[in-house]
């Protein structure tokens, strides 16, 4: 009877796992690169900001270029920050220098970073599928735009 229990349970699951075709069904994934380059665009406009876009969608604002070293991914980066939305809402905000590991940030800091020097600060302007993509993290909403406000103090 346990045995008969366990299979049908197994069964149940790849059941509900499966679509008409019996292949395992993969969450859809929503492109918000459209709607998140029509916010940017807007919100840059609204501002009367001028910023670099580039290849994958990233824009930034260099405000202050700095005359130190670049990061690369393998560096640390030690820096201040605002993080906020286009409406807006700050979501989160170093109240004093912290410390990161670049390559273990969302993917438009990634990006962005290498672009500045020590002592430099600029925004960014970051779509969805560079920051959290789909997911709803903390009280960022799902496909967001994120824009940080950076100064990049010393590179390690």
């Amino acid at each position: 009877m346990k045995k008969l229990l366990v299979a049908f349970s197994i069964l149940t699951f790849f059941i509900s796992c499966s679509n008409d075709s019996g292949l395992q069904r993969i969450p859809e994934q929503i492109d918000y690169s459209a709607e998140n380059e029509k916010e940017i665009t807007e919100y840059l406009t609204k501002n009367n900001l001028t910023a670099v876009k580039t290849g994958t969608g990233l824009h930034y604002i260099i405000t202050e270029e700095g005359t130190g070293k670049k990061p690369t991914l393998e560096s640390n980066i030690t820096v201040t920050y605002k993080g906020s939305l286009t409406n807006g809402t700050v979501f989160d905000q170093s109240t004093t220098n912290v410390t990161f590991p670049l390559k273990r940030l969302i993917a438009g800091w990634q990006e962005a970073l290498p672009l500045f020097k020590e002592g430099g600060s600029g925004i960014l302007y970051i779509p969805a599928h560079l920051g959290y993509g789909g997911d709803k993290v903390q009280n960022i909403p799902a496909g967001s735009v994120l824009i940080f406000e950076i100064k990049l103090i010393t590179v390690n």
